[in-house]
């Protein structure tokens, strides 16, 4: 959806994305057609919902008519940015790095339009222009603009250098890098405005004032928030790791499912961040939220509109459909990836096939056994009570036995005790 060149950061501010700008950032939005870019890490072959909000950023600039870049840092993915780490990371090959970029392409093409007539995204590759230069030519024409005491002063190098393994040579030249990136995309495409995290500000401000010295204009920065959850903890991390957005990392089930999940204090300030979505339908979520928390209609609502984003419409069927079953639905016609997927991370235990063969298991050994019970009277106290649940379908019978018709593919049975407390039992 298009939109005027006007308003974009009335619209980063209500959607709490402004953190610091530029003295003078308003009057530059304000022109048409404005060129402004962000840089991503070719760190690993897909993005992760940490890259999100630098995404959306970008998304926002192309809505409201201005022209998107997105640097793949193929040069900077060399060095490694230091902002935010507290060693330095390992270096990646050629080789890895360009696999990584033709993963994070094909992911920004999810959200941005790189076809659209007079405002079309672009992808670009720093090692264009960084792996062309020779030191002697950098350190002359680029260098001399840098101080040291100010670099010093950078919180991201001062944090290293207090600590006992230090900053290597290769880390602390990055800021000039990234000012470098910032002076070539205004030289070759009139790139006035860089965006970013708030940890990126130094960086910024040294391309802002660097493009001022050596071409006398000037150029702004806008960065975003660093997102932390409600409860102190960064914005993205679970106990499995990062969320993915390459669904070969992540499935869209779980990717559904760690939107789903956000904490009720999170959930209105990430369907701004993270959706689309108008601030009249916002608040209306908002309103609902308040009074019925419970319902969880907006994080139902975050977690279809960013996985149906990310992965399409078909994607988020299976999420939703899959959802349903973690939930008690019907499990019958489900896939062995789909089954392994929705109950790969609940508890589990095995059991011989042949003890499987008619008469079969008892249902309340294995409910011991799997440890969904403390005892066998506490077992057949939850049958009797209606709480225990084969292939999500309620038993009745105290004695019952499991056989191999009640295994899905051959393979599994699924027992739950009460609303989701799931005992995955395979058959080996």
């Amino acid at each position: 959806m298009s939109k005027s060149a006007e308003g974009l950061l009335e619209e980063l501010k209500w959607r709490e994305f402004l953190h610091t700008a530029t003295e003078g950032v308003e009057n530059e939005l304000s022109k048409p057609g404005v060129t402004g870019y962000i840089g991503f890490d070719p760190t690993a072959p897909s993005l992760h919902v940490g890259s999100l909000l630098p995404i959306m950023g970008l998304v926002h600039l192309q809505r409201h008519g201005h022209s998107p870049i997105a640097i793949a840092g193929g040069g900077t993915g060399m060095i490694g940015d230091p902002s935010g780490k507290t060693q330095e990371r390992k270096l990646l090959s050629k080789g890895d790095i360009e696999q990584n970029l033709e993963g994070i392409r094909s992911q920004l093409s999810h959200f941005l339009d790189f076809k659209k007539k007079g405002n079309s995204a672009r992808v670009v590759n720093n090692a264009e222009w960084l792996t062309t230069i020779s030191l002697m030519e950098f350190l002359r024409d680029v260098g001399k603009f840098f101080s040291i005491n100010d670099m010093l002063a950078k919180d991201s190098v001062r944090s290293r250098i207090e600590q006992q393994q230090g900053m290597s040579f290769t880390e602390f030249t990055y800021s000039l890098l990234q000012s470098y990136d910032y002076l070539q995309l205004y030289d070759r495409y009139t790139c006035t405005l860089q965006m970013g995290g708030s940890d990126q500000w130094g960086n910024i401000v040294a391309g802002v004032e660097l493009i001022r010295r050596m071409r006398g204009v000037n150029v702004h920065g806008i960065v975003f928030p660093l997102l932390e959850t409600s409860k102190g903890e960064k914005f993205g991390k679970t106990e499995a790791g990062a969320v993915w957005l390459d669904p070969a990392r992540t499935s869209p089930y779980k990717f559904y499912q760690f939107w789903f999940n956000t904490e009720d204090r999170d959930a209105i300030r990430h369907l701004k961040l993270f959706t689309l979505l108008s601030k009249e339908r916002i608040a209306e979520l908002e309103s609902r939220h308040r009074s019925a928390p419970g319902e969880r209609e907006a994080q139902r609502t975050l977690a279809s509109e960013v996985t149906r984003t990310v992965h399409g419409e078909g994607a988020l069927s299976q999420a939703l459909r899959a959802s349903k079953i973690f939930f008690g639905g019907e499990i019958a016609g489900v896939n062995e990836d789909e089954l392994l997927d929705i109950f790969g991370d609940v508890p589990s235990c095995e059991i011989p096939k042949a003890k499987l063969s008619d008469p079969g298991a008892p249902l309340i050994d294995l409910l011991v056994a799997g440890g969904a019970a403390k005892s066998k009277g506490e077992a057949r106290r939850a049958v009797e009570g209606g709480g225990i649940y084969v292939n999500n379908i309620r038993v009745t019978e105290v004695d019952k036995n499991l056989t191999l018709r009640e295994t899905l593919k051959g393979k599994f049975i699924v027992l739950r005790k009460g609303a989701r407390n799931y005992l995955l039992v395979k058959a080996v």
